[in-house]
């Protein structure tokens, strides 16, 4: 029976993947700081009362694991990358029209990569711990992630990534420790470039890159690969075949997979390759604004449970929910509690 911290979660855990959507009244506030009429004092109070939203959502809704939201985060890559030195900002070639990924800035290197006072993410699970007693989840980026929006220069030899993957991989290696050490006991390194970046790793590589970045963590690990949701759209192929079986090689637990998104498409993969690994299914669809009932979730995992056993297995949504309305989110979350709990039950009548 899926157990942490000596919490017994009982089966078909819920979760969510790690953002949460964050209330209008602090995509207000950043504007307002922006223009300054607002101080960083009264931004942190803001996000603060936010996280505190963030939680209360989630335990409103019954979910089993808990996260930050990672309220701090916008668009939860940029706030990370802008907490390493060495890199020289380059401003987004397209500031016109839909904001998309080639909207967003860029960066090249100007010397080699460090992060002096840490990722902010030890920042973000002490601040969540004094919140709640539910057990909870911590995501960091990985470093093929974290690297998506830079370019190797100075300090590396030009477009050779592999150094900075391997800098990289060290930050947020002595990131998961600290955690480790503040308590932490549940990590997820969210690796959505895995699926499709460019450069692309061979997938031995891949696991290789991310071994290194949780070597030495005592911790329970999740590798988290989607395929992006930035406004809601993927950014890369929607397949996981390229990468099995090799990626099962990964020192990870658990792997949080995107399904519902693509109609529960590629289930058959588990079946033949994941063996006693704990799957956390996707089956709710965040890049939709259609609402799934009850019924909806439930079908969706009775289908994952065809190719997993029940003790093996968690609930979550494809991907966090920085891309969408807070509305959406709660009833979302509170669909997937509710879908749950329907094949609970018919799991004991067996």
């Amino acid at each position: 029976m899926p157990a942490l911290n000596g919490v017994d979660l009982g089966l078909l855990p819920t979760m969510g993947v790690g953002s949460y959507a964050s209330p209008s009244w602090l995509t207000a506030m950043r504007r307002v700081l922006r223009v300054g009429d607002a101080g960083p004092a009264d931004m942190e109070e803001a996000i603060q009362d936010a996280i505190k939203i963030a939680v209360w959502d989630q335990e409103e809704a019954g979910l089993d694991i808990l996260t930050d939201g990672e309220i701090r985060r916008q668009r939860f890559l940029w706030n990370v990358v802008e907490k390493l030195s060495g890199l020289k900002l380059i401003p987004a070639q397209r500031k016109l029209g839909v904001v998309s990924y080639d909207s967003a800035p860029r960066f090249e290197t100007a010397e080699r990569v460090t992060a002096p006072n840490g990722l902010g993410i030890v920042q973000e699970y002490t601040y969540v711990r004094t919140l709640t007693d539910h057990p909870l989840k911590v995501c960091c980026p990985g470093p093929l992630t974290v690297a998506l929006p830079i370019t190797p220069k100075g300090g590396y030899t030009n477009g050779d990534y592999f150094p900075l993957l391997y800098d990289l991989a060290e930050i947020v290696n002595r990131e998961l420790r600290q955690l480790v050490a503040v308590g932490a006991t549940f990590i997820q390194v969210d690796e959505p470039s895995a699926a499709g970046r460019t450069p692309s790793l061979p997938i031995a590589e891949t696991v290789k890159l991310f071994n290194k970045t949780v070597e030495g963590v005592q911790a329970k690990i999740a590798l988290h690969i989607c395929f992006g949701n930035n406004q809601g759209r993927p950014a890369m192929k929607r397949t996981y075949k390229p990468l099995f079986p090799g990626i099962l090689d990964a020192k990870a637990e658990q792997f949080a997979l995107e399904y519902a998104n693509r109609e529960m498409a590629e289930l058959d993969l588990w079946s033949q390759y994941g063996g006693d690994r704990e799957l956390a299914a996707g089956v709710l669809d965040v890049k939709s604004m259609y609402l799934e009932t009850p019924e909806d979730v439930a079908e969706r995992i009775r289908a994952v449970l065809q190719h997993v056993k029940p003790e093996k297995l968690y609930l979550t949504c494809d991907c966090g929910f920085s891309a969408s309305s807070r509305g959406l989110a709660r009833a979302k979350l509170g669909a997937l509690v509710a879908g749950a709990k329907i094949v609970r039950q018919e799991l004991e009548k067996r």
